[in-house]
């Protein structure tokens, strides 16, 4: 992935012809859209499958619909343009899908190269290269003269040996469909690239909303197969209509599950497009916010806020970074997976559909279609032209998230001076000292300076008369459905229980309270 002219598809050329195995069948890459090449390391062969995908879009929607298919991202940055806005983007999708990143320096055969500068731009970018001390590997290369390419193969392979891939062989196919269309003759046609386990011709699948019975397999150079294992790209012919690219595929024991499962997968396609007109699920700052409320986000009370950010000039991402870093981040944390100048677009859009993120725009336009895009994927755009306006809704967005936390106050208290016994149970006969106690409120009854009992007020009586409230200076009595051990002596404290927003410097201190009642230093 990378920027446009910056020799991705000569790279992908050059490593197709010096390096596919077989009989080279040309135009390979628009008839499947991905290739195995061989590569030696260290004496021994090894495969590698490249995805040729149209850029970072079709990469994005993949990911959009949950799927990781790459297990490898190459970034090509040209040595005499440096980073340009698709670089920011490809980066920033290849970060949020937490695929590992090998960045090929291209074109260091043309005048005015300085690969030097390039390194210094990524390393500014958080991407700090190996040779530096850092751990993204960057190697120096040129497509149109072939050097170094095998050593930039070798460091693919090196990287995917690190990352200890492993699939079996051994068991039903799984994978995804990297893209889909209908051929005049054959029907309905897909490429599989095989996840884990080996397709064979036979076999019954189901992906998305299409299923069927593989009728014949194809390899990368057009030749017939009868099996696919791991990492393999496949044509497949035999689905009952066209799946869409991104949709996982598996191989199921018969076509009445497949037909069930397919059966499910539209009606849930279809669910979630009324959904989305309803407007559920969108990314908004304000859905992200009631998504704890709601339970989605419930459970530790840690969160993240992706953000992506256009900006004018490239000294205003670093204004409002800095602004931003200013808030508290103990339990909520901002995550930019895009920083970048100009004006708003659709891949911008793209990527936050992909990682629920929200996009701020600041000094910068959206164009009616990317408005009307977003609107579309329900994704929120925010601009702003003054610094402090987009600070205060981050900040209500990331206090937002953060749970509320039950605030106990005290509305009066009582002694115990008496205990009788009634048809259901023990009463407590109390003299209300201070303030007043109410039907429905808490009660603490404490005993010898410790609390013995804890709960709600069930029974509230004055003079035998059931009452609502009991004011100070006035006798009543108490009575507890889950609780009767009343003693004279006994005090009593009645407090009413609210739900209170925390601020992100509340939520610090409490965490801060709590990791050292653990013993964890910060």
């Amino acid at each position: 992935m990378g920027h446009v002219d910056h020799g991705k598809t000569t790279l992908l050329d050059y490593i197709r012809k010096s390096k596919v195995a077989a009989s080279e069948a040309g135009g390979i890459t628009q008839g499947i859209g991905a290739y195995k090449v061989l590569v030696p390391v260290d004496g021994k062969v090894q495969s590698c499958v490249f995805l040729d995908t149209p850029g970072h879009e079709a990469f994005g929607a993949m990911r959009a619909r949950g799927a990781r298919v790459t297990d490898i991202a190459i970034i090509v940055v040209a040595a005499d343009d440096g980073i340009r806005p698709q670089t920011n983007e490809a980066i920033a999708h290849a970060k949020a899908a937490g695929v590992p990143m090998v960045i090929a320096i291209n074109k260091i055969d043309k005048d005015g190269a300085n690969p030097e500068r390039v390194m210094q731009e990524l390393s500014s970018i958080g991407l700090m290269p190996e040779d530096w001390g850092g751990d993204i590997p960057m190697i120096q290369i040129s497509a149109l003269k072939g050097e170094n390419i095998h050593e930039l193969l070798e460091t693919v392979m090196l990287v995917a040996e690190l990352q200890e891939l492993k699939a079996n062989p051994d068991r039903s196919a799984k994978g995804t469909v990297i893209e889909a269309g209908l051929h005049k003759a054959k029907g309905p046609l897909a490429t599989f690239i095989v996840q884990n386990g080996t397709l064979k011709t036979g076999d019954i699948v189901v992906c998305g909303g299409a299923f069927g019975k593989v009728r014949a397999l194809f390899d990368d150079g057009g030749n017939r197969v009868s099996e696919a294992g791991p990492s393999i790209p496949v044509q497949v012919i035999g689905l009952n209509n066209v799946p869409i690219a991104g949709d996982e595929f598996e191989v199921v024991d018969s076509l009445e599950i497949a037909r069930e499962r397919a059966e499910l997968r539209v009606e849930s396609i279809r669910n979630d497009r009324i959904s989305a007109k309803a407007g559920d699920g969108k990314v908004t700052l304000s859905s992200l916010a009631s998504a704890v409320s709601a339970g989605k986000l419930s459970g530790l009370d840690l969160h993240q806020l992706n953000i992506i950010m256009k900006v004018d000039l490239q000294g205003s991402i670093e204004a409002v970074r800095q602004a931003l870093h200013v808030l508290p981040q103990d339990n909520v944390t901002l995550k930019f997976l895009l920083q970048a100048t100009g004006d708003l677009s659709a891949s911008d859009v793209d990527l936050a559909v992909a990682s629920k993120a929200i996009i701020l725009g600041f000094n910068v336009r959206a164009p009616g279609s990317v408005k009307s895009y977003a609107e579309s994927k329900g994704v929120e755009i925010r601009l702003y032209r003054v610094i402090y306006e987009l600070i205060d809704d981050v900040r209500n967005a990331m206090e937002g998230l953060l749970e509320a936390v039950e605030e106990q106050i005290t509305i009066g208290s009582a002694d115990v001076r008496a205990v009788f016994s009634s048809g259901s149970g023990r009463i407590a006969g109390c003299m209300v000292t201070d303030g007043k106690v109410v039907k429905g409120c808490g009660i603490r009854v404490i005993r010898k300076g410790k609390v013995v009992y804890v709960g709600i007020l069930d029974s509230l009586r004055r003079v035998k008369e059931i009452v609502k409230e009991v004011n100070a200076g006035l006798e009543c009595g108490i009575g507890m459905e889950d609780y009767s051990d009343w003693e004279e002596g006994d005090a009593i404290e009645a407090f009413s229980s609210n739900q209170k927003k925390r601020t992100l410097e509340e939520a610090s201190a409490s965490m801060a309270a709590a990791l050292e009642g653990a013993g964890i230093e910060r």
